[in-house]
């Protein structure tokens, strides 16, 4: 490989004199009719940190203030409404869709009556801004960590649903364009202004399964190109800097070290077009400029799903400088640019967490600390690794571990379970499925397994229906499908987390354990540990269908999506998996839902736990306890009545007692 000065070799180049980009938005294709010229401009692009910490005494920089507030309230919300009105309609998102042709698989065409349904629910009469106007959106300026992880559980909770409409009328399934699209249209995002370093409220490890996640949040804003970068003044002249790039595996880059990225610049390799040698421009031009003026910039790096190998998962991994450029021939034979970036030192780990969880999966043997390498003595799908990395603590206390649950009291068999006719598989749109119409009229399973929204009671298909057991509506009964391994956290013992990246909705596990009724359960504090009642749901939980709801004609109360309280506990300190081991957190990543589909008695179902959120590996996952007893107040007059406890979550939101 020959090495030289960038600008030396490319003498015959000539670089595109560098402008101010005119916009900041994502780099969406425009749909058929939409009138861009109806859109409020974007606001200018300045070098400084959108968001000042509450409490701060500094003021935000005058060339910041812009017509669009940085939070998104309820008043700011429906100020920002576009003067255009943005519909769920199908001549809307006619330009992003290709029709899929019906497969072969036997569909019952639904009635007049049905088609009319769904049609009112589609074609919203109202635009999205209408219902956001009653949501209580958190600020950014107070927490812009909150902000980041309720903009994205709202945008997966649309997209689900979005994919859940489409599949009745077996359109296409780019629900992530649409959503993005959509949420865009109506100013639902943040960290809109371009700036050189970490975005507010995104963290080193997070990980997006879309792209447009990403320009959702402001970590990278082109939609499709792996380089972005913003204008800047340099002594009265126009000039570029790289702020973000993206390695998402479309040019040979080298990303086998986790602090060194030898990056290939952008250009010369379309598939439509023909090939020629990638030119100093754009792009390129502006990792030149970060390079000379030694500036940082943000790097996401990207894996293939281990889930769905066709797909890719997007890791941010910090901040880079480059140290080196030089050109050199492709594989295709035409000359690219190379930039070796090198990763900023006393940065938390990004890309190297997963090089080591890919590690211990392909080879448990090399988890280094471990105290037993299954701790399910193979009961489970995959051995579940027990692990202590700060301490001499052995292992857990004694319990069988158990993969169901025990009933100690009898159940109500009056009730049958369900039973559909389906042949082979539930489909959506079938409005013959009961199973379907027991669960509202729609199979709460996505096509890959994600659950699309919390409800009362989620019914999957039992042993008396006709669909085999590869139905998209037998999730939870097949059992555990992640590499977990249980910890040692220190204050709150025994802690789970796991190897895998987890999608918002995926299946974590179940709760088991011997169930019996609140009035009969001896709660003494030992048990009291391993115990699982149905309290009342977090906030964060009641708020996790907001983008489902959306797309609702009538937006419910969400506080009626509240399951009833169930008569049940689950005691898991004799038996129990791993789910014995999840500790509580005020801010939790995890919900349960109540699920169905062995019995007919809807008051002791199955306790499963869900992702609320994408899921880094090697993160703890919590879920909310609940408030085990009376308030402070009462507990002088009701000593008996109550057993708080103190929490040590650590979070933000932290109630201070559970």
């Amino acid at each position: 490989m020959e090495k030289s000065n960038v600008e030396a070799e490319n003498e015959e180049e000539q670089p595109l004199e560098p402008k101010p980009l005119l916009s900041l938005a994502p780099m969406f294709p425009t749909p058929s009719g939409y009138d861009v010229a109806t859109q409020s401009a974007d606001p200018p692009v300045v070098h400084v940190t959108p968001f000042t910490p509450t409490g701060s005494s500094s003021t935000r920089p005058a060339a910041a203030s812009f017509d669009r507030p940085f939070t998104l309230s309820p008043v700011s919300v429906a100020l920002r409404t576009p003067r255009h009105e943005v519909e769920l309609s199908a001549e809307y998102l006619k330009p992003f869709l290709k029709q899929k042709k019906t497969t072969s698989a036997k569909r019952v065409r639904p009635t007049k009556e049905s088609s009319e349904d769904n049609i009112n629910r589609r074609s919203i009469k109202k635009s999205l801004n209408e219902n956001l106007v009653s949501i209580a959106w958190p600020s950014s300026l107070d927490n812009p960590r909150e902000s980041v992880e309720e903009l994205l559980i709202m945008f997966d909770s649309l997209r689900r649903r979005t994919v859940q409409l489409d599949e009745k009328e077996d359109t296409s399934r780019r629900a992530d364009m649409k959503t993005g699209t959509l949420m865009m249209s109506n100013n639902l995002r943040i960290n809109h202004v371009k700036t050189i370093g970490h975005v507010p409220g995104v963290k080193i490890g997070d990980i997006f399964f879309f792209r447009i996640e990403m320009c959702i949040v402001g970590l990278h804003a082109p939609a499709m190109g792996g380089i972005d970068y913003m204008p800047i003044k340099d002594v009265g002249k126009d000039q570029t800097l790289a702020v973000c790039i993206l390695s998402a595996g479309g040019y040979e880059n080298d990303e086998q070290d986790t602090d060194i990225l030898v990056y290939t610049g952008q250009g010369g390799n379309s598939r439509k077009k023909e090939k020629h040698d990638q030119k100093l421009e754009r792009g390129n031009l502006a990792l030149m400029n970060s390079k000379n003026k030694k500036s940082q910039i943000r790097v996401v790096r990207s894996t293939r799903d281990p889930f769905h190998h066709s797909d890719r998962i997007y890791i941010y991994d910090g901040l880079y400088s480059i140290e080196d450029s030089w050109i050199e021939k492709g594989k295709n034979g035409f000359k690219v640019f190379k930039y070796k970036l090198r990763r900023e030192i006393g940065q938390p780990d990004g890309i190297s967490v997963w090089k080591m969880a890919q590690k211990w999966k392909a080879n448990p043997a090399a988890r280094e600390n471990v105290i037993q390498m299954d701790l399910s003595s193979k009961v489970e799908n995959l051995p579940v690794c027990l692990v202590n990395e700060v301490s001499d603590v052995k292992r857990p206390i004694h319990f069988n571990y158990a993969t169901g649950v025990k009933y100690l009291i009898p159940l109500n068999r009056e009730t049958p379970v369900q039973n559909c006719k389906c042949r082979s598989l539930c489909l959506p749109g079938d409005i013959n499925c009961s199973c379907a119409r027991q669960n509202g009229g729609d199979l709460p399973y996505s096509s890959s397994g994600l659950l699309v929204r919390h409800i009362p009671m989620l019914y999957e298909c039992s042993s008396n229906c006709q669909c085999s057991q590869h139905c998209r509506n037998r999730v939870t009964q097949k059992g555990i499908r992640l590499s977990f391994e249980v910890f040692w956290t220190g204050d709150r013992g025994w802690g789970l987390r796991s190897w895998d990246p987890i999608h918002a909705g995926a299946f974590i596990c179940e709760y088991t354990g011997e169930v019996t009724d609140k009035m009969k359960m001896n709660t003494d504090d030992k048990e009291d540990d391993y115990i699982f009642h149905t309290a009342c749901l977090n906030d964060k939980v009641l708020r996790w269908n907001l983008g489902a709801e959306l797309l609702e004609e009538t937006s419910r109360d969400i506080a009626t999506e509240s399951p009833k309280q169930l008569p049940m506990v689950i005691s898991a300190k004799d038996s129990g998996n791993v789910a014995r081991f999840l500790n509580h957190s005020c801010s939790p990543n995890l919900l349960w839902q109540a699920v169905q589909y062995d019995h007919g008695d809807d008051s002791y179902p199955h306790i499963m736990f869900f992702a609320m959120k994408h899921i880094p590996p090697m993160t703890e996952l919590t879920y909310d306890y609940g408030i085990r007893g009376a308030p402070p107040g009462f507990k002088n007059k009701f000593p008996k009545a109550c057993k708080l406890k103190a929490c040590l979550c650590g979070s933000i939101n932290c109630r201070g007692f559970l």
